[in-house]
């Protein structure tokens, strides 16, 4: 697995990567400007897409999750049994869940159950490291579908979580900012909780293991690792495996260098391990999970290649002929992400433009940073609340499947001015209509539209795509803070979770065949095109 940038704003990156990571630059310098409709508001877009093969395949997980170490340290990983988490989370299925951040390396794994339980007596502690067995005698429930732990907080404990939760903030940034982290442990409850929220929400495991325990000649020491990997084999669980996050930063963590040679010999080493134990024979192996690829970085993942190239299952192809591309720690902004922007509507330009662009590229997967519980890049606030870019991406799930096919665009204007129609502000991608959705027959496409123009934007299908019905989701920012909202509406209505908890209906509006579509300024929106009976779609 090559996990080539960690945050849209690593300079470092490739050129082409660095391009398709910084529309961001594009709505910043737009929202500066004022508003200039004019001629361009006249302007009719034609819109045909190719049909008959995909440019490019991604993985059915292409849009995967993250979820930070950092929750075993301030307490959310106790709550991951929350019925709101294990329904927002299901939303997003199928999916990777990756296990991983700085503090992988500082991650300890202990066989105990659960070391805290005497400790104390009634007060915010006491609640939360026991807070399993009062749920088990009150408030826990099985899911009678999967036979899942599925809890009700109380809502007292919820308080006191928030209240440690905040405390702890303030230590993990410290942590972050001076680049010092502490030691974690990781029980064997917690292990529990980590798949069994994976497993109950539809989402692949993948954990990264420690890879800075290290012996006296720089060898990697698998014995915590081994440890870990024997009590979830006895628990069989379906897990993937990951070796260290970020090696090219292991002299900025600690002052310790692992090369990329000697990385590749512990990979190989974990490999083995794997396959001595009957559960994980065949079990999936990614990394190196590398960052800001300078000079020093790319000599650090030839070595590895070198000597592990063919023991991971996603690299590059210049030492492994056909392995995938994955990127990982995708999110709107670097350090955890800014508050009242990478929370709100108008990190949604990011986000989408990302997926649309990455897609193109071939990348087969993104993982998005985080889930729930780290800085403003998350898709779940403390309070379990959807933020827009989960909205976005849970219409991403549900409409955009793995094909993604070639878009053709045409501009007509009264005085034609070549290569200045479409620019950056408008960004049009096409796919294939996720098979998922049993809405929509095998053959429509699904067109999403990013317009950052301050006017409407007027497109008319054609070609293949010529008076078909099409039905419209179009996301706008809700209530009077505009771009900063955090909350969206779909086709004029708020999305909300349910009163019970559940996900809400997404109503479509449907389009007559041949209505020109209408894009509001400053808005995100996707179209699925009915029954174009595209070739490239019939199939799978």
């Amino acid at each position: 697995l090559l996990l080539l940038c960690r945050e849209p704003s690593d300079r470092a990156c490739p050129p082409g990567l660095l391009a398709l990571l910084t529309p961001w630059l594009a709505l910043t310098a737009h929202l500066s400007l004022s508003s200039q409709a004019g001629a361009r508001g006249r302007t009719l877009i034609l819109l045909d897409v190719n049909t008959k093969s995909p440019v490019r395949v991604t993985s059915e997980n292409f849009l995967s999750l993250q979820l930070d170490p950092s929750i075993i340290h301030d307490g959310w990983l106790d709550f991951l049994s929350s019925r709101r988490l294990v329904t927002l989370a299901r939303g997003l299925a199928p999916a990777f869940l990756r296990f991983a951040g700085k503090r992988s390396d500082f991650l300890q794994f202990r066989n105990v159950r659960n070391p805290a339980k005497s400790r104390g007596g009634p007060g915010p502690d006491y609640y939360l490291k026991n807070y399993e067995d009062d749920i088990v005698r009150s408030d826990i429930a099985l899911d009678k579908q999967k036979g899942c732990k599925i809890a009700q907080h109380p809502d007292i404990m919820l308080e006191l979580q928030r209240e440690k939760a905040a405390q702890m903030h303030l230590v993990l940034l410290k942590e972050q900012f001076s680049n010092t982290y502490s030691n974690l442990t990781l029980t064997a409850r917690s292990l529990d909780k980590l798949y069994n929220f994976a497993d109950c929400s539809g989402l692949h495991l993948i954990f990264a293991l420690n890879a800075l325990r290290r012996n006296p000649d720089n060898s990697w020491n698998s014995s915590n690792a081994l440890s870990l990997l024997k009590y979830s084999a006895s628990k069989k669980y379906n897990i993937s495996w990951e070796l260290g996050n970020e090696p090219s930063n292991y002299r900025t963590l600690t002052g310790r260098t692992v090369s990329g040679s000697q990385l590749g010999k512990d990979y190989v080493q974990l490999k083995r391990l794997l396959q001595l134990i009957r559960t994980y024979t065949r079990a999936s192996l990614y990394g190196p999970n590398i960052g800001r690829p300078r000079k020093n970085v790319i000599a650090l993942l030839e070595g590895f290649m070198k000597a592990a190239g063919r023991t991971v299952d996603a690299v590059v192809n210049t030492y492994t002929p056909g392995k995938r591309i994955w990127l990982e720690g995708i999110g709107a902004t670097s350090a955890g992400g800014m508050n009242n922007l990478s929370d709100s509507y108008a990190a949604g330009f990011l986000w989408l433009n990302t997926l649309g662009m990455l897609a193109n590229q071939g990348i087969d997967v993104v993982i998005r940073h985080s889930f729930f519980d780290h800085g403003h890049n998350h898709l779940v606030d403390q309070n379990f609340n959807p933020l827009p870019d989960y909205w976005l991406s849970l219409l991403y799930k549900r409409l955009v499947g793995p094909k993604v096919l070639a878009v053709h665009v045409a501009g007509l204007q009264r005085k034609p001015r070549p290569g200045r129609v479409i620019r950056d502000k408008l960004r049009i991608y096409a796919h294939c209509t996720s098979y998922h959705n049993h809405n929509y027959v095998r053959g429509s496409i699904t067109l999403y539209i990013i317009n950052l123009h301050r006017s409407r934007k007027k497109i008319k299908l054609v070609g293949t795509l010529r008076d078909k019905i099409v039905h419209q989701y179009l996301l706008q920012p809700y209530g009077k803070d505009g771009l900063h909202s955090r909350s969206v509406q779909l086709n004029g209505e708020l999305l909300a979770v349910t009163d019970d908890g559940a996900l809400p209906e997404l109503k479509l509006r449907p389009l007559r065949a041949g209505r020109t579509l209408v894009i509001p300024p400053l808005t995100m929106s996707f179209y699925v095109v009915k029954n174009v009976n595209a070739l490239a779609c019939r199939y799978r």
